[in-house]
């Protein structure tokens, strides 16, 4: 058992047993795309989620009001670096329909107590394949592999939804082990080749809402400064507020060029974030859920999309990978913002299963989304790498 300087006991009341929450608790420290976060075994902590909030803010030293830096515990004083993990062993039911584990993603407040179980984050699931092997959650015979991948079957469960992680992995005798380092691909945003890994989110639509288009329309329009904005609200791995780097333009007053810094423009696009979020029928107090883009035309070759995304009213320096994927679905809905912004990609450049090409204030992403005939979405997918960085204990 871990050295422990204080454990705090948590009671399960609906099984009418005591569990010991140690603290420090066992846990690991991962990138995964362009985001950092915490992942712990859910075994480690109590049943009953309403008592994870004091764990988790004391994992990331939240709240910190003085500077918003979390300089007293794991975060980074931006959204992308206060994440939780929390991975468990599939269920008897869920083994039976192929899946190898489950995880529940957090978003921990900053400057506040804010403990978000509503979505889902995209860069990190990309290593929960690979967290879930290491701690031994599930595994993989060298006799199951077709080359030098598998793929490990996770389920998340803030958004009931199914998702594909494929990588590369070693073995030593008959156990296998996931391999990150091998220089294969790169990614806008971290330096270095890493390991390719691939995510392939299984029927995305409906996220939260339970339809890819919310309203039931691919165009709507909300009210901000006393002015009609066009939205696209679309809900693929994480529900998201589209609007147009034009349509913001034409909002100020007078009409001039956006600056994302400007606490006008934050004030904008929480406005029309929040207008967003109650068409789609969601929360507008809970800022992960849903999230707003903004979208401009290609200016280069290099890419068919721009985006600038925001992250719990904050400018993201790269893309929330659930906005990506998001918009990949976006763009080959009809009618949509994202799809008359690639119009000219329809136009003999991309083929429908092949990947789009997104501009964000990093670099280029490139995300795919698979339709069958009747429009469903049957997958959204997107090329990630992920790094181990600390194994061991926290405290909280």
């Amino acid at each position: 058992m871990l050295p422990s300087t204080a454990v705090r006991i948590a009671k399960s009341h609906h099984l009418h047993r005591t569990f010991t929450t140690l603290n420090p608790i066992p846990a690991t420290f991962l990138r995964g795309g362009t985001s950092k976060g915490v992942f712990l075994n859910k075994a480690h902590l109590p049943e009953d989620q309403s008592q994870w909030g004091p764990i988790f803010l004391g994992i990331m030293g939240s709240p910190d009001t003085a500077n918003g830096l979390q300089i007293n515990g794991m975060g980074g004083g931006i959204s992308s670096l206060s994440k939780i993990c929390v991975v468990g062993s599939a269920s008897a039911e869920q083994r039976a329909q192929g899946i190898d584990a489950e995880y529940t993603f957090v978003q921990v407040g900053i400057r506040d107590t804010t403990i978000d179980l509503s979505g889902n984050c995209g860069n990190l699931s990309s290593m929960i394949g690979v967290f879930a092997m290491d701690e031994g959650l599930c595994s993989r015979s060298p006799s199951t592999l077709s080359g030098t991948t598998t793929t490990i079957r996770v389920h998340n469960t803030n958004t009931n939804k199914t998702i594909d992680t494929t990588f590369s992995v070693s073995f030593s005798g008959d156990i296998l082990h996931p391999k990150l380092d091998l220089p294969q691909t790169t990614m806008a945003g971290v330096p270095g080749k890493a390991s390719q890994i691939t995510l392939e989110f299984i029927s995305p639509a409906g996220a939260r809402t339970g339809k890819l288009l919310p309203t039931g329309k691919p165009l709507d329009f909300v009210n901000t400064h006393d002015q009609e904005i066009p939205v696209s609200l679309v809900d693929a791995t994480n529900p998201t507020v589209f609007v147009t780097y034009a349509d913001l333009c034409h909002v100020l007053r007078p009409p001039s060029l956006v600056d994302f810094s400007a606490s006008n423009s934050r004030e904008m696009m929480e406005a029309i974030r929040r207008a967003g979020a109650i068409k789609m029928g969601l929360d507008p107090n809970m800022q992960a859920q849903p999230k707003i883009a903004v979208l401009s035309p290609s200016c280069d070759q290099d890419h068919d999309i721009g985006i600038h995304a925001f992250s719990m009213g904050v400018l993201h320096k790269a893309v929330p990978m659930t906005v990506g994927l998001c918009l990949g679905v976006a763009a080959k809905v009809e009618g949509t913002l994202a799809w008359d912004l690639t119009e000219s990609m329809r136009l003999g450049k991309v083929k429908q299963g092949e990947f789009i090409r997104i501009k964000h204030p990093s670099g280029i992403v490139e995300v795919g989304a698979d339709f069958g005939s009747d429009g469903e979405v049957l997958k959204a997918k997107v090329v990630r790498t992920g790094r181990r960085i600390m194994k061991g204990a926290v405290w909280w």
